[in-house]
């Protein structure tokens, strides 16, 4: 049985190149967000893109895979700063996500810059979205003490 259940859902008018949709949480945790090819494939503000949904997923994920390894090294985190870059490629056959750059700059009393490097690795291998993701994405990790 599943720990948990999330849902999403899109819903999507018109044309590829002209239509538009929208996407919503179950949860409510955000308001509804416009999605567009244009901003998927030119970037620009107001509306998103799957890519982006899935970076937040995977920056967020991923602070909380590695506060857990650092908490279970009794080096709790005061702070995490965590971004995610989704690097969305055209290659023959379509569009497809290639690269993930995750990147880390932690406040942590007690850990050095070594043991930070290790517990950022630890924790990057045991992110569900990161294990989700890995095979056919290329992810970058790279980690630094404030």
């Amino acid at each position: 049985m599943a720990l948990s259940k999330d849902q999403a859902n899109a819903v999507w008018e018109g044309s590829v190149t002209d239509g538009g949709g929208r996407v919503t949480v179950a949860s409510a945790a955000f308001p509804e967000q416009p999605i567009t090819l244009k901003r998927r494939t030119e970037g620009g503000r107001g509306t998103t893109s799957p890519e982006e949904l899935i970076a937040a997923a995977h920056a967020s994920c991923y602070s909380m895979a590695l506060a857990a390894a650092l908490s279970r090294n009794e080096t709790p985190p005061e702070r995490l700063e965590v971004s995610a870059e989704v690097s969305l490629d055209r290659v023959e056959g379509g569009l497809k996500i290639t690269s993930i750059e995750l990147s880390v700059r932690g406040t942590v009393p007690g850990v050095d810059g070594d043991a930070f490097q290790e517990l950022a690795r630890t924790a990057e291998q045991s992110c569900p979205v990161s294990n989700a993701l890995r095979g056919g994405v290329e992810i970058t990790l790279q980690a630094e003490l404030a």
